[in-house]
């Protein structure tokens, strides 16, 4: 479907520019998630990344200890920081966007929760406070020890 038939009443689509642009953001080994891989590598962590096999395609996941973490850009998925305002140009179009994107991101989770995995958002904010970061993953992987006795 192209982004054209995709855009709602009231919603213009993006200027080429803006389309060039988007065309650019790219899907996998973002800064964001690069960051994240490291920071569980530095960990002990062992995953795989963004395997065809799971719902939604989660950026980092470990089949085996039944987990999933997903690296969400603030923008691209509506999140309530400074990053993830809307622009002022074609608020329509964008409002439509994220909320499309969230839903998928809702769908992903759920459909990945009913499977039996455990799911992580991180967020790209998150990222600016790395001791904090850690121990939130600290927290997640208590409940999915990294080693077998």
């Amino acid at each position: 479907m192209t982004p054209a038939a995709r855009v709602g009443k009231g919603a213009s689509k993006p200027s080429p520019r803006v389309s060039k642009r988007m065309r650019s953001v790219r899907v996998r080994d973002t800064a964001p998630e690069l960051a994240v891989r490291r920071m569980l590598h530095a960990l002990g962590v062992r995953f795989r990344v963004r395997p065809t096999d799971l719902p939604g395609r989660p950026d980092i996941t470990n089949l085996r200890r039944r987990w999933c973490i997903f690296v969400h850009g603030c923008f691209w998925h509506g999140h309530s920081c400074w990053r993830g305002r809307l622009p002022k140009k074609n608020v329509a179009f964008w409002r439509e966007k994220i909320a499309s994107n969230q839903g998928r991101d809702t769908r992903a989770e759920s459909d990945l929760l009913e499977r039996g995995f455990r799911v992580l958002i991180v967020w790209q904010c998150e990222l600016d406070d790395s001791e904090r970061l850690k121990r939130r993953f600290g927290k997640f992987f208590r409940y999915s020890p990294l080693r077998e006795n």
